[in-house]
């Protein structure tokens, strides 16, 4: 029985991801910094779920929980790298430290579970790592320039260890949610304290305080629950896996745009190089 690994999974789509793998039949180690909040989520699973309290930016954490669900199920054959928050203000606004704590979580955090699972995954000749990601990191609203970068390096870091991994049976699956209904823009929303009065119509408007879209996404984190693991059992897994009618209509509108600039501009970009 494959074992699943997944962080954040106190609110949203971790624990609707956490709920629906135990529900068919995985063995499932549920984390999240808060044991309390995960603990109604394994009560009815005590064969098969392991509650374990990990924070993402304390790699020293992260090695044991990796141990812990070896030591309980043998080894982790999905890690699903969901934990995160996002992250407002202009990029002059940004704090440097609350910066420094979004990548902690956002990124690092993410590689050093990767780096955690991967020697078992190499032994075993098998295994699927899912990195959530974000629609942000194709296109980039006014405000969300430090969360987008925490996002874009994410899914850089997920290409080349798709190309590094793939030829020793280890399967990588970037998620691309749109907006959904959970805690994201709410309590897992964080801005910065300073503002400044010259973006008051850009990175201001979407200011936690002006911000209305919570509790009105439109995507369902149940339902993308469910298409995260139909992609992770598919014989060939999508490279990429957008969630929600949003984030389909966002990309393929930012695929257009790049690749009519680039129209746009092929000639002088060829004309750089040397003479044949």
């Amino acid at each position: 029985m494959a074992t699943w690994l997944i962080t954040g999974c106190s609110s949203g789509l971790g624990r609707h991801l956490a709920q629906a793998v135990l529900k068919r039949g995985y063995n499932v180690v549920v984390t999240a910094r808060k044991l309390s909040a995960i603990q109604d989520i394994v009560a009815s699973y005590p064969d098969t779920a392991l509650a374990l309290q990990l924070d993402v930016t304390d790699h020293t954490q992260v090695d044991q929980v990796v141990q812990q669900a070896e030591a309980r199920f043998g080894g982790v054959d999905v890690l699903v790298n969901n934990a995160g928050h996002g992250y407002r203000a202009a990029v002059e606004e940004g704090d440097e430290v609350e910066v420094d704590e979004l990548f902690a979580t956002n990124f690092f955090g993410p590689v050093a579970l990767i780096k955690a699972v991967l020697p078992g995954m190499r032994t075993r000749h098998h295994g699927t790592i899912v990195n959530v990601s974000s629609i942000a990191a194709r296109v980039t609203a006014p405000g969300s320039g430090y969360y987008s970068a925490t996002k874009c390096a994410l899914e850089g870091l997920s290409d080349g260890l798709r190309k590094e991994v793939s030829p020793l049976g280890i399967k990588v699956i970037v998620v691309e949610p749109g907006e959904f209904r959970t805690d994201f823009s709410g309590r897992s929303l964080k801005q910065s304290r300073t503002v400044i009065a010259d973006y008051a119509e850009t990175a201001g408007r979407r200011r936690i305080e002006n911000d209305t879209t919570d509790g009105h996404q439109i995507g369902d984190p149940a339902k993308g629950a469910q298409l995260i693991i139909k992609a992770v059992e598919a014989y060939n897994p999508p490279s990429l896996l957008l969630l929600g009618s949003d984030a389909v209509r966002i990309v393929k509108g930012a695929l257009d745009e790049v690749r009519a600039e680039v129209e746009a501009w092929e000639k002088d970009s060829i004309a750089t190089d040397f003479p044949s």
